[in-house]
């Protein structure tokens, strides 16, 4: 039968091929087909030949075709032929397609829906008919019944897309379904409709069908809905990962059926998606642009929901294309540092707090990219990397040498650091999580370093340190781009140097060539013409002879340096054995040796790094002492009699007409003193480790040596008089003379040198009466030169001496000495420290040396002297030096001192300003270390055992409790014997410790009702106190509850001790705190308060953003939601700015002086009404785009400023005139009375000019309030008009009460004789002629 038709349609025999048809019943008609196609041959023939003998004009030829169709789907779908004769199949029924009435159309594609329905697709080969078939019905004219009722071809299509949307889709054909919508034509809502359903499907798929089906989504969205298609991708993987992170947070609570896929399958997943993503982004650039265009949009409403890591990895991704790199890390650096100020906002406020209890920090996020990024997202480390490297550029910390604390120590403030912070990080943790672009993360950190080294680079300098540290192995491989880096050593700053070569010193252990290369640079060095490069040389060497240990040297872990502190220790002795590194060492020596003849800089920073060599290598001590023996003899007279002791001539250099230091003798000889109390510590060791008698013979003759010299220079610098070194009093010390330089110079190495030989006979005099005796006789001669300087200074205030020289006395000294002073209670100790303490100058000079040794770790993060650079001996001596400066304060009160204190500070309060600067010393640089901080000053719990949890809260409220006392103690006394820099250090200590409690905790609450108490019964009339105390409470304030209610009644206070503007008017007393008095009303409290009403506008300006971002993106699915967040915003706005109205509503009434307290509140107040403005605007957005209406809250909060503040603005404003006015004719007076005090009405019509600036802004602040409540009373249909009163005209007013008095005048002047009028007239010129000038004064 088959070859029948086939012969028929080939002899174009129409007629009798329709008759052959017709007699074929259905079935056989299929089995014919059926049989055709599996055989392989000529199916697309047969097919063509039935469709010819089956023409669309007939309905037996239309069911026919139908016939066809219907068993030619089933037969594909079936999966038994062979795939060239499926697409011949499908190809052949496709093209026939089109020659289909409607109504068949419409019946075959009612018939495939049904067939999806049904879930009997099963490799959809046939919807590539299906969307042929939809293409034709959307085409179609005619129109087709439906249900009861008859449609269109495109509406037909669209109900039938409606239908199969609707219905439940089989999880194998999701994709050709999906790829099949790309080729029918579709109108914006039938693909929303689409994509929007196989969005849905996700969730139900396994984890590895979706990177196919999100391939047609992204091609499908070429279409159109590229938004629905990105959102819908991200808000998917969101919320895997979120239950990924749930899941391993808490395991347990996880049933095994609602597990998760497995970690590593769904980031290998992720990454895929990404590809696909980006390589649709290639061929379609709008997918970008509206990518970006998405997360922009979300991270100004809610960037929780879309900036998660997948998000973020996807962006940094789509960075690699040139055309996004700009607006992606724009975004990105923009996102972060918002994110960083919003938390910043946060943590400041209680109020916001409450509002916004979810804190979002997307820097978590993006180091969760870098942390997925291992599982093969190679795509994403590129933007990682550059990312890490705009967040670094774009911060610069500020340029102070030593500041290395500001990046290295400190605590992130500014959002611009924490974002370098971030890069930092994202850089380090990238390099530790992928291999190969390790080596350009170091080319590019070491080219910033060398390139941008004259601009502060700590932070490059903190990140290189911490590369090495990760992998210094690893590191060798990218060697060469160090050594390269050493080419440039001579030619950058001395910091610099320090810093680089101390981040690269663990590579230095493991790389031989990198620590060759290095020598090879610091020879060179040292013999260049530029100091600079001599000191790098220096530094270098000293570094190597500190970190490269001779077999043999006694190790000291309690000595080890911060250089090598917390990095790698790697054992190089496998390379080079003990002779070599021995000599080495001594040729490095050799080296340095040359550079004792050079400046007095590059001497200084030998003597500072010898101690330090020594102690790492105590084989090199012979070499080391000799050096330091032959170098002080030079400047040490022999003969003992000879005063003094010291060749100070040969100490300084004259260069023509200036003089300057050639040898800093008291460096050198503080070097000697603690090298040789280090040898004397190390000889008990030395003989157990059985070192060869000759050697040690050397060894003691050294210390014989200078222990005989540093004697002898003690006793007769005890001796000698102030004229033996050509000091005394009636020496010149100006700078502006050869020899007043050398007598300061000479002054300064005398001081030095009494230093050093006080803490050298301390040290060695083991509480011996007589060496403590030579430790004051020192201390004399010391305190004499001393007294010369300062009172020198104060004739000449450009002398050296103005700026107090740094002591010579090391950290751990000065604890010793403070500890035996003031703790020491042995019996034994008694008679010998009763020397010491029978001085109340050395014991003063003790503390002020420890106050002056804390400054300068706050400020550096190191001190001078042993131990110096070593973090955690520095906070070991730290803890040791607080406790007893706290128990000296706790023991002897200021009080019980000051009655017998002659001049100068009390020791208690100089112990007080130390516990100040140590507790904020500690917060800045020690963070982490905070919990054993506290331990350590628990002077109770002394030989306690280490605790493993300590409640930082409770140990800092134990603290604040005991100077609570001592500031309730200070301000019960008398006001007259009020210390006010005691109690203003008190409250300034109990404010540093405040930030260490749980503003949640008991003790906080504690410590704000008694702060409020104090500020309530307590009238100080001391400004700095007051403002102390008041700024104590603002900042305990914010962290319980909002402070409007605060502020209304302190600016109720102010009003009634200041008095109303108009002085007819008695303002009843209601003394809410009596802190506020006459004498502290204005400026200080004013200024504070209004300070902190600045502070409440800018987080209700905040607020008021956040609520636009919200208006504009809010979408219909989550608007109940959003709603009720719009609603408590909206609430919380109007109650803050009404409370604070009605706190401006008595400030605005006072008297307030002329001044800053005038001038702060005009401005605030143009602040307050532009920011009433912005909610006008926000509420008129509301109106137009008919999402609400003004709620009663707002038009109360209108009524409030339209009778509580806007009259009275005005009538503050006349006020303020009126002031003025009176100092300008008080000038004016005085310009009648004296001609030449020109300058001085100048000044004072300047001042003038400069505090009625802010008038003119604020009444265009209140017009502009007043235009747009027009506005938003003309679309709400709310006359909120009705509570503003007219405006008073600025440029025309009329004084009633003073036209009065006016008239009167004139009809008493009427009755006089002519001349008078005369001469009233002539009086009444200069008054008039006045005005011009003032005008013309104005527009200079």
């Amino acid at each position: 039968m088959d070859q029948k038709i086939l012969s028929l349609a080939a002899e174009e025999a129409l007629d009798r091929l329709q008759e052959c048809l017709q007699n074929l019943k259905e079935n056989e008609l299929g089995d014919l087909i059926t049989r055709q196609a599996v055989k392989g041959k000529e199916t697309a023939v047969l097919l063509r030949g039935i469709f010819k003998g089956s023409p669309c004009s007939q309905q037996n030829g239309v069911l026919r075709r139908l016939q066809v169709y219907k068993h030619c789907i089933q037969l594909v779908e079936s999966g038994d032929l062979q795939l060239d004769i499926v697409s011949e199949i499908i190809g052949l029924l496709m093209l026939e397609a089109r020659r289909l009435p409607g109504a068949a159309l419409a019946e075959l594609a009612t018939l495939f829906v049904d067939v999806i329905k049904g879930g009997s697709l099963s490799n959809g080969k046939s919807l590539e008919l299906f969307s042929t078939v939809l293409t034709a019905l959307a085409t179609s004219k005619e129109s087709m019944v439906y249900g009861k009722g008859e449609l269109s071809g495109e509406e037909f299509k669209k109900q039938l897309i409606n239908t199969l949307c609707s219905s439940r889709w089989d999880h194998q054909c999701v994709i050709h379904l999906t790829n099949m919508f790309r080729d029918i034509p579709l109108s914006a809502e039938e693909l929303q409709f689409v994509v929007e359903k196989v969005l849905r499907i996700f969730s139900k798929l396994d984890l590895q069908e979706i990177p196919p089906l999100v391939y047609q989504l992204l091609l499908l969205s070429a279409k159109g809905s590229k938004k629905t298609v990105l959102e819908g991708i991200i808000t998917f993987f969101n919320q895997l990962d979120k239950r990924q992170k749930e899941e391993q947070r808490i395991p347990e609570s996880v049933d095994l059926e609602a597990a998760t896929v497995p970690l590593d399958q769904l980031r290998h997943v992720e990454g895929t998606i990404i590809l696909h993503i980006i390589s649709v982004i290639n061929l379609d650039q709008g997918l970008g642009r509206e990518l970006i265009k998405l997360l922009k949009a979300e991270q100004q409403r809610d960037p929780g929901k879309t900036l998660c890591p997948f998000s973020v990895a996807l962006v940094l991704s789509v960075a690699i294309k040139h055309r996004f790199e700009e607006q992606v890390f724009d975004f990105l650096k923009m996102s972060i540092v918002r994110s960083c100020k919003d938390l910043q906002f946060l943590q400041g406020s209680k109020f916001l707090q409450d509002l916004f209890p979810q804190q979002y920090d997307i820097a978590s996020i993006i180091l969760e990219v870098v942390e997925n990024s291992a599982f093969g997202w190679d795509h994403v480390t590129q933007g990682l990397v550059d990312l890490g490297f705009t967040l670094m550029e774009s911060y610069e910390p500020k340029k102070a040498l030593g500041k290395a604390a500001e990046t290295s120590y400190g605590l992130s403030k500014m959002p611009a650091q924490q974002a370098c912070r971030l890069g930092a990080n994202i850089l380090l943790e990238t390099f530790k999580v992928h291999e190969p672009i390790r080596s350009a993360i170091l080319e590019q950190v070491l080219n910033r370093v060398i390139t941008k080294a004259f601009s502060p680079i700590n932070h490059f300098i903190d990140l290189l340190s911490n590369i090495v540290v990760s992998a210094p192995l690893i590191l060798q491989n990218s060697s060469s781009k160090v050594t390269e880096a050493f080419d440039n050593l001579s030619f950058l700053p001395l910091d610099m140097v320090q810093g680089l070569l101390k981040a690269v010193q663990p590579l230095l252990k493991v790389s031989m060539s990198v620590r060759d290369s290095l020598i090879l640079v610091l020879r060179k060095a040292i013999f260049s013409r530029q100091l600079d490069a001599r000191k790098a040389a220096v530094a270098g060497f000293l570094l190597l002879l500190k970190n490269f240990k001779v077999l043999g040297s006694l190790t000291f872990s309690q000595c080890s340096q911060a250089i090598g502190a917390s990095q790698v220790q790697a054992d190089i002795h496998a390379s080079y054995n003990s002779a070599a590194n021995e000599a080495f060492c001594l040729e490095i020596l050799g080296s340095l040796r040359r550079c004792l003849s050079q400046q007095a800089d590059v001497r200084l920073m030998l003597y500072e790094g010898f101690y330090d060599v020594l102690r790492r290598n105590s084989q090199l001590s012979n070499s080391i002492m000799e050096t330091l023996l032959s170098q002080i003899k030079r400047y040490y007279e022999p003969e003992p009699d000879l005063l003094p002791p010291l060749k100070l001539e040969g100490c300084i250099v004259a260069q023509g007409d200036q003089i300057f230091l050639q040898e800093p003798l008291a460096h050198l000889l503080s070097c000697i003193q603690h090298c040789l109390a280090w040898y004397k510590s190390t000889m008990q060791l030395r003989h157990e480790a059985e070192e060869e008698e000759d050697e040690d013979d050397d060894y003691v003759g050294f210390q014989q040596d200078l222990e005989e010299m540093l004697d002898s220079i003690t006793r007769r610098m005890i001796k000698s008089e102030l004229e033996d070194f050509e000091l005394d009093k009636s020496a010149d010390f100006s700078l502006s003379s050869g020899v007043g330089v050398k007598n300061n110079i000479y002054a300064i190495l005398v001081m030095g040198v009494c230093e050093v030989l006080i803490e050298y006979n301390f040290n060695i005099g083991n509480f011996s009466k007589n060496k403590f005796e030579d430790v004051l006789g020192l201390f004399k001669c010391y305190s004499k030169l001393s007294e010369i300087l300062k009172e020198k200074a104060g004739k000449n205030k450009l002398s050296l001496a103005n700026k107090t020289a740094r002591s010579f006395l090391s950290m751990s000294f000065i604890s010793t000495l403070l500890t035996a002073l003031f703790r020491d209670s042995a019996q034994s100790h008694e008679e010998s420290l009763a020397v010491l303490r029978s001085s109340s100058e050395f014991m003063r000079y003790a503390v002020s040396v420890a106050l002056q040794k804390v400054q300068q770790l706050e400020e550096t993060g190191q001190t001078d002297g042993p131990d110096g650079q070593n973090p955690e001996k520095m906070f070991q001596t730290l803890c040791k030096i607080t406790r007893v400066l706290l128990w000296r304060y706790t023991s002897i009160p200021t009080a019980v001192e000051e009655s017998g204190k002659k001049k100068g500070k009390s020791i208690s309060l100089l112990c007080l300003e130390g516990l100040l600067k140590i507790f904020n010393t500690v917060q800045q640089l020690y963070k982490s270390k905070i919990p054993q901080f506290l331990r350590a000053l628990d002077i109770a719990n002394d030989d306690a055992e280490e605790e493993e949890d300590i409640n930082v809260t409770e140990k800092a409220a134990f603290q604040i409790r005991q100077f609570q006392r001592s500031l309730v103690n200070q301000l019960s006394s008398a006001g007259d014997d009020l210390n006010s820099k005691e109690a203003l250090s008190l409250v300034t200590i109990i404010s540093t410790l405040s930030k260490l409690l749980e503003p949640s905790s008991p003790q906080f609450i504690q410590l704000f009702s008694w702060t409020v108490k104090i500020c309530k019964e307590n009238s100080l009339e001391d400004s700095p106190c007051c403002k102390g105390l008041l700024t104590l409470l603002f900042n305990l304030h914010v962290l319980y509850k909002s402070p409007v209610g605060l502020l209304r009644e302190l600016a109720q206070d102010i009003h009634a001790h200041l008095g109303d503007i108009d002085q007819d008017m008695e303002v009843e007393n209601p003394s809410h705190f009596a802190i506020v008095n006459t004498k502290t009303a204005a400026p200080t409290a004013c200024l504070l308060v209004l300070a902190q009403a600045e502070k409440v506008l800018e987080e209700v300006d905040w607020l008021i953003k956040k609520l636009k971002n919200h208006l504009v993106l809010e979408t219909p699915e989550d608007s109940s939601q959003a709603s009720s967040q719009i609603q408590s915003l909206e609430k919380a706005i109007i109650l803050q700015l009404g409370t604070l109205l009605t706190a401006y509503h008595e400030l605005v009434q006072t008297a307030l002086p002329a001044g800053s307290c005038v001038d702060t509140l005009l401005r605030s107040l143009s602040k307050t009404y532009t920011i009433l403005t912005s909610l006008i605007k926000h509420y008129l957005q509301v109106c137009r785009s008919g999402l609400g209406t003004i709620s009663g809250r707002l038009e109360k909060l209108v009524k409030l400023s339209g009778s509580h503040l806007t009259p009275q603005c005005y009538a503050f404003i006349t006020y303020v005139q009126n002031i003025h006015s009176e100092s300008l004719s008080f000038a004016g007076e005085k310009k009648k009375k004296r001609e030449d005090e020109t300058a001085a009405i100048a000044t004072v019509m300047a001042k003038v000019l400069r505090e009625t600036k802010p008038i003119p802004n604020l009444i265009f602040a209140i017009e502009q309030y007043e235009k747009f409540l027009i506005h938003l009373s003309k679309k709400s249909k709310v006359n909120l008009m009705q509570y503003m009163k007219l405006s008073t005209s600025r440029d025309f007013r009329i004084n009633a009460s003073t036209l009065e008095s006016a008239l009167q005048e004139k009809n008493t002047e009427d009755a006089e004789n002519e001349p008078d009028n005369d001469q009233t007239v002539a009086a009444e010129q200069p008054a008039e002629s006045q005005e011009p000038k003032k005008k013309r004064r104005r527009k200079k």
